[in-house]
């Protein structure tokens, strides 16, 4: 029997054996309700959260500060990629700081990030800002640096101003790169987002989770770990349709 989407039967299989094995373990495993929760009683705190307005509130939260910091690590990132990707001078310059910070676990901030911006939803903005800005900044610097030297000889040719070099070459060549950077660097950006703010806010999935915890909610708990995970994949899932548009393949097409 064939199917028009395999890869929605196999996930849809996947996700049922998922549930079975939760069950089980719930069943088998010798762990209380209250320690380990099956799937009945997590779908049944998940409707009260959602009732109450709990769990939107707390998604919202988190989605903005993810919002936020990583529209802000584009802003800056991107098109500073591109600029020490033309310009060696600044780039030999700039790459030792660069991959000096780069390894530094954005968590390793939270201190800092407290005392500079205090308690609510800025230090969790500035550190989703790290965790996306250094992979966009690297990404698109190397994607600038892999562009065929004759499109630029070329430009030259034809006196095409710095802006049409800028749109007409850097942009349409470096959008595969960019937007796989994108797709990377957002799923970075939902992990730190959730750990933050179990330290640094108040509100968000991540409080919700620590919150849940230190009043024996093991049910909540698993239902913010659901909710993460479903809002991870359709974070995923758009940056994977983003792929899909016909002008990110400009890169490509010397290879087909």
């Amino acid at each position: 029997m064939k199917f028009k989407n395999p890869a929605l039967v196999y996930a849809a299989f996947a996700f049922l054996i998922s549930l079975l094995v939760w069950e089980l373990t719930a069943r088998f495993s010798g762990w209380s309700a209250q320690v380990f929760p099956g799937p009945g009683p997590v779908l049944i705190s998940l409707i009260e959260l959602t009732a109450n307005g709990t769990l939107i509130k707390h998604s919202v939260a988190s989605l903005f500060r993810v919002t936020a910091g990583f529209y802000l690590a584009m802003v800056l990132g991107i098109p500073l990629g591109m600029l020490l990707g033309r310009n060696t001078p600044l780039r030999l310059l700039g790459n030792p700081l660069i991959h000096f910070l780069r390894p530094i676990s954005p968590l390793a901030w939270i201190p800092l990030s407290m005392l500079w911006f205090g308690i609510g939803d800025l230090p969790a903005v500035f550190l989703i800002f790290l965790s996306s800005f250094f992979p966009l900044l690297v990404a698109t610097t190397i994607a600038v640096r892999s562009i065929n030297p004759i499109y630029f000889q070329v430009a030259t040719n034809f006196n095409f101003s710095r802006f049409e070099t800028f749109s007409k070459i850097m942009v349409p060549a470096t959008i595969p790169s960019i937007v796989t950077a994108l797709r990377l660097s957002i799923t970075i950006a939902w992990l730190v987002v959730v750990a933050a703010e179990m330290i640094a806010v108040q509100s968000g999935l991540g409080y919700l989770i620590l919150d849940s915890r230190n009043a024996l909610r093991m049910d909540y708990v698993m239902v913010g770990m659901v909710v993460i995970g479903v809002i991870g994949l359709l974070l995923d899932y758009i940056m994977q349709q983003l792929m899909k548009i016909e002008s990110t393949a400009w890169g490509t097409l010397g290879s087909k």
